[in-house]
């Protein structure tokens, strides 16, 4: 099997914006190539095992790329339109766009060069390949995440993990992904968990990491427009256009005096989304800021 890939040539500054808008033309996945990284990492107090020399001694390029189904036609198309679109705006600089294939083995080994563990302030993120010694009292969540659903080094993903306020609460996750926030939450003293997502794959790997930390949890295939399931803490680190698709049906999910933690936001969207959850009868409690990516803490504005 063969996927095909397509990379585009960026900046450090202007990386989270391509990544941004790859997602926002249905990229179910997306990596980042930053030596920058690399540098910080080898400053920092984190444990690694692993960086690739080539990495270390290429350029100031910075690569972001996501595969598709090798079938796919039509997605490079919307990117480069996109992108042309964020650039008339004066939102963003990028090159070289190169689209190429990989055997699906190629790639399933490759990705897993570049991860490294993830500390945050209630947990700590470890894939499942790589060797972590804990301190005392950390809390360690290991993972498999798959090639596409991330492993917790996103910004978006991170912010909501520093948000995390779920002991003794009903949770519920939705585009759960591989799993993190949901299994952090459940790590973090939640009192029930229930993740969803309208990937069937990302269910499968979710699931897959719950039982590898052993956490109990509902994780369904679903949307949860359609469902009446409700929780003290509603999380949702998806793209703007989707959260704000949520805004209006998003309450019958939600307890009294519950919560909602909405993240993947980018810089340029913020205002919208703010704007049509007030509509919604949302007030913001608390804003995250971290690279170009936003994160809120909501909550009715009757509670």
């Amino acid at each position: 099997m063969k996927y095909k890939t397509i990379t585009v040539f960026t900046s450090h500054q202007d990386a989270d914006l391509v990544s941004s808008a790859m997602f926002d033309v249905g990229a179910g996945g997306v990596s980042i190539l930053d030596k920058q990284d690399f540098l910080d990492l080898i400053k920092s107090d984190v444990i690694w095992d692993y960086v690739d020399e080539d990495v270390l001694l290429a350029g100031d390029d910075v690569k972001v790329s996501t595969v598709t189904d090798i079938d796919d036609n039509e997605f490079a198309a919307r990117l480069i339109d996109r992108l042309q679109q964020m650039k008339e705006d004066g939102g963003i600089c990028y090159g070289e766009i190169i689209t190429d294939e990989i055997d699906a083995a190629d790639y399933e080994n490759e990705w897993k060069k570049y991860y490294k563990p993830i500390v945050t302030k209630h947990v700590t993120i470890v894939p499942t390949w790589i060797k972590y010694a804990p301190s005392e009292g950390e809390r360690i969540m290991r993972l498999d995440p798959g090639m596409a659903f991330g492993t917790g080094s996103h910004a978006t993903t991170r912010m909501c993990l520093d948000l995390l306020d779920v002991e003794g609460k009903d949770v519920i996750d939705v585009g759960c992904g591989s799993g993190i926030l949901g299994i952090a939450a459940a790590l973090c003293g939640a009192k029930s968990v229930y993740m969803c997502d309208i990937d069937g794959q990302a269910v499968e790997f979710a699931r897959r990491n719950a039982a590898l930390n052993e956490v109990n949890a509902t994780i369904e295939c679903a949307d949860l427009l359609v469902g009446k399931r409700t929780a003290d803490v509603v999380i949702a680190n998806i793209t703007a256009d989707i959260l704000m698709r949520l805004s209006n049906d998003i309450g019958k999910h939600l307890r009294e005096g519950g919560r909602i933690v909405l993240s993947g936001i980018i810089d340029s969207r913020l205002d919208e989304v703010i704007a049509c959850y007030e509509k919604a009868g949302y007030m913001v409690l608390e804003k995250r800021a971290q690279d170009d990516w936003r994160a809120l803490v909501l909550k009715r504005i009757s509670d």
